[in-house]
């Protein structure tokens, strides 16, 4: 139930699911800091037009490249994001994602990811 829940949340409604936490330190390669994953979704996203087909605006990772600090921290596709560092990840935009992820050079994610009901 609970992952479930995860999943077909409705943003601004309480959750409560099994969240996974993963520090993410990034690359510094001159001046710009590489984490090595990409985001889809978000509240000004049509879910229902996702080629992954999720099955909620929620934040999640959609690719994962090899050997980067994504990979290395754990983090997978099909990860929901629910927190970064804190900040509520579960009602916000794709581009206001982006641009946090893109501004720390650590990330202290909390993730749900299908499957997983204990650690």
């Amino acid at each position: 139930m609970c992952a479930k829940m995860a999943f077909q949340h409705q943003a601004g409604t309480a959750m409560e699911c099994l969240s996974i936490p993963i520090t993410l330190h990034k690359e510094v390669d001159g001046d710009i800091m590489r984490c090595g994953f990409k985001i889809g979704g978000g509240i000004d996203q049509d879910y229902r037009k996702s080629p992954q087909g999720y099955t909620d605006n929620g934040i999640y990772v959609t690719e994962v490249h090899k050997d980067s600090p994504a990979s290395k921290s754990g983090l997978r596709v099909h990860d929901k994001i629910l927190q970064c560092n804190g900040y509520d990840f579960t009602m916000v935009t794709h581009k206001k994602a982006v641009s946090y992820i893109k501004k720390h050079p650590v990330l202290n994610l909390l993730v749900a990811r299908k499957g997983v009901t204990s650690t």
